[in-house]
């Protein structure tokens, strides 16, 4: 139990936190009483009440702040403390702890959306006006990433806080993996397992309700949402992309059939608004997991023709509208008007969703995360690539920028300044540690082995003690990739091409579109990192793709 959960907190605004705490112990808050104004609430004004005992916990708690200790030994001493003040706060708690001292959590994750595909990240061609607004009231991460470059392994690391590679997922379910290649890849796991402790159920735990909407992914029967700690599922399957397309006949086994002519992606949203409608203040996890955008592209009739027109009236374009990539093409602009109104319907929906958070008086209690599972589609053997994520180079499949680094938007109370960009790597498996933390819940470091929280630089008040981030795909993939892993330390990035037996060296600061391979100019840089990474994959004991005796190189 947290200090800012006591019933004490009970007659303040919802607003709650609005300065969330730097790490370690330190129990300062910023809140807003009924008018608005702030109120500034240390462990003092909790303890000294005209209590000797509340004096007594609280003097010891001065005297500690001088003591050497280590943080996780200090905070639990600290509790200790306020242990001798059980019958006291027993007695408040037992008078009624109130739900809305905790935040709710909204989660957004969009499948196979690029970098630059919002118009607050860059686009002038899609439309995205709402989650412009919910960016401008956030923080926007502008070097968020993946944690693997295809939709499945980031999934299971939302859910774990663990990296792909350690929980043995790291190509789409069930993969492709051909027998016709130079290398086999490895037999991963084609569902999260059950041992894992996901994000929704250490929040069902403490009293959360959990709810799920969309793209699963991480298994069929046995191993559905249902199974993994959600109380609610509609739509959530084995399946990755709509088996029936975005219109009715959906053919999802979790989802019934809506009227004719309604659109996947509206319908998902109203199930998550009939959610929201339903929770009569208990906390809870609404986890909206948009299949739009991807494939099939099927445009939104709603909006179809505003980008028609649109794409008609874009220029000419000035170079080649799609460029060699290994074995594949690279779309080089974007242009698709299908494309453009599937992102505007999800904008539109996320809008809808905003807005009946505000109209129901959730908003200012509720942390919304805005992120993709994987970079934009742009990348294939052949043309019908959807979409381009210049400046960054390839897409979805690879570990090119273009295939990891995606959009993040979080916005909540104890945010830092409205508005505010963070440049600070970040990644898929740093959403379980940070939402526990954010809902009060004691962090559990032997599940998110891999995630830091992000609550420092939400907060404005912090760093992460992390420089290095780390890709594993060792899968061939429909995009041309070929199996490869790659490592981000600093600004420098290294991707290691197995099948190509290739290694490439890029400066971020300098070249965030990987065109100058830097590898024989800086030879000891390139032997650092690729030994980071071979040390980082013995420690989580990645899979490895072998040598296919059956391979004709004829």
């Amino acid at each position: 139990m947290r200090l800012q959960h006591l019933p004490i907190f009970r007659n303040l605004h919802p607003n709650r936190v609005q300065a969330v705490r730097p790490r370690g112990v330190n129990f300062y808050h910023s809140l807003r009483n009924n008018r608005g104004r702030s109120l500034q609430l240390t462990p003092k004004s909790l303890v000294t009440g005209g209590s000797p005992v509340f004096d007594a916990a609280f003097k010891v708690y001065q005297d500690n702040q001088s003591m050497a200790l280590p943080n996780g030994l200090r905070r639990r001493f600290i509790g200790s403390i306020f242990v001798l003040a059980g019958p006291v706060i027993g007695a408040l708690w037992l008078s009624g702890c109130n739900d809305a001292t905790r935040p709710n959590f909204v989660f957004i994750l969009v499948d196979d959306l690029g970098w630059r595909d919002l118009g607050c990240s860059g686009s002038s061609f899609y439309e995205t006006p709402n989650l412009d607004r919910l960016a401008a009231s956030g923080v926007q991460f502008t070097d968020a990433y993946a944690a693997s470059p295809v939709c499945s392994p980031t999934r299971a690391a939302i859910m774990t806080g663990k990296h792909p590679a350690r929980l043995r997922i790291t190509d789409w379910i069930p993969g492709r993996d051909p027998k016709d290649q130079r290398l086999l890849g490895p037999e991963d796991r084609h569902q999260l397992a059950l041992g894992e402790r996901t994000l929704a159920e250490a929040l069902r735990e403490q009293g959360y309700r959990t709810f799920f909407a969309g793209k699963w992914h991480l298994g069929g029967e046995g191993f559905l949402p249902e199974d993994q700690g959600f109380d609610i599922n509609r739509g959530g399957h084995h399946r990755g992309s709509p088996p029936g397309g975005y219109y009715v006949p959906y053919e999802n086994p979790k989802l019934e059939d809506g009227p004719e002519g309604e659109y996947l992606t509206d319908r998902l949203t109203t199930e998550s608004i009939e959610f929201l409608k339903s929770t009569e203040g208990q906390p809870f996890l609404l986890f909206l997991s948009f299949y739009t955008v991807h494939t099939p592209i099927q445009a939104c009739l709603k909006h179809i023709d505003q980008f028609r027109v649109k794409a008609e009236a874009l220029p000419e374009p000035q170079g080649p509208t799609q460029v060699e990539e290994h074995d594949g093409f690279t779309k080089q602009r974007q242009d698709n008007a299908d494309y453009a109104s599937m992102i505007h319907a999800m904008d539109e929906n996320v809008g809808r969703l905003l807005d009946r958070l505000e109209e129901l008086g959730l908003s200012e209690d509720t942390v919304i995360v805005f992120t993709s599972d994987n970079g934009g589609l742009s990348t294939l053997f052949r043309r019908g690539f959807p979409t381009s994520n210049l400046p960054l180079r390839a897409g979805k499949g690879w570990c090119y920028e273009g295939g990891i680094r995606v959009p993040l938007i979080i916005r909540g109370p104890g945010i830092s300044e409205a508005g505010a960009s963070c440049g600070v790597p970040v990644s898929s498996f740093d959403f379980h540690p940070t939402i526990l933390e954010l809902a009060g819940i004691e962090l559990q470091p032997g599940q998110h082995q891999d995630g830091l929280s992000l609550v420092p630089l939400l907060s404005g008040e912090g760093a992460l003690d992390r420089d290095t981030l780390f890709w594993h795909f060792p899968h061939y993939h429909g995009s041309a990739w070929t199996p490869g892993a790659a490592v981000r330390a600093g600004d420098w990035k290294l991707i290691e091409f197995y099948d190509k037996d290739k290694v490439e060296l890029f400066d971020l600061s300098e070249d965030i579109g990987e065109r100058n391979d830097l590898a024989a100019q800086f030879p000891e840089k390139r032997d650092e990192l690729l030994a980071r990474l071979r040390s980082w994959q013995e420690s989580v004991r990645a899979q490895m793709p072998t040598s296919n005796p059956a391979y004709d190189a004829e």
